[in-house]
């Protein structure tokens, strides 16, 4: 099942189109542990988008020796295996604690941010240009950015069957992280677009064919 909601913009977005050359959607994907988002990105590259994963930003930005010695110099040699940033030791630190929680949001989301604008001025000179730029999420309502969006979308999925996806990938502190997040419902009515992940691959990937579609119009 695809769900689309345009309750707010659709005359302005149409005028828009009408008088303005024609430009990539920037599109936000989100969805809670074990819906599938990461499944979903992957489908929607192999569609024509192009897609970042603000986790995978996350990880380069843990990788580096700025961020690596500044969360260091906040938590101690503990959160250090080998000279790398132990990112389930960071993990255990913030979601249990909510002020180094905001903390590291704040090291690291600027940091994000600027490489999300970057990655996303550099697909206006690809030939052919990307049906869609996506950008990967987790927290996307929860952190009040679906405004800095043209659209998004939220992948959800039977509460069962994410728990066991979410068991099986080993999240770590996975009820602290769950307790964080909007429920999918929540992000369900928050969203553009809800795409219910409740079959094969080949399904989904039908699914986001046609949000693409419709971004298009």
């Amino acid at each position: 099942m695809v769900r689309e909601r345009r309750e707010h913009g659709t005359a302005a977005r149409s005028a828009h189109r009408l008088s303005a050359p024609a430009r990539i959607p920037f599109v936000g994907l989100t969805g809670g542990i074990g819906a599938g988002k990461s499944t979903a990105l992957e489908a929607l590259e192999r569609l024509g988008a192009a897609c970042l994963s603000s986790d995978r930003v996350v990880h380069e930005l843990y990788d580096s020796a700025e961020v690596r010695d500044i969360v260091a110099g906040r938590f101690g040699p503990g959160v250090l295996r080998d000279g790398v940033i132990d990112r389930s030791a960071v993990a255990g630190r913030v979601f249990a604690a909510p002020e180094d929680r905001a903390w590291l949001e704040g090291l690291l989301w600027p940091r994000v941010g600027a490489r999300m604008a970057a990655w996303r001025a550099g697909l206006e000179r690809r030939s052919p240009t990307p049906r869609a730029a996506v950008v990967e999420v987790p927290l996307l309502f929860e952190a009040g950015m679906e405004g800095a969006f043209d659209a998004t979308i939220a992948v959800i999925v039977e509460e069962g069957v994410r728990s066991q996806r979410a068991a099986a990938r080993g999240h770590q502190a996975l009820h602290e992280r769950s307790a964080r997040q909007l429920s999918q419902p929540e992000k369900a009515q928050r969203a553009t677009y809800v795409v219910v992940n409740d079959g094969m691959v080949d399904e989904l990937e039908s699914k986001l064919s046609a949000i693409l579609d419709m971004l298009q119009q």
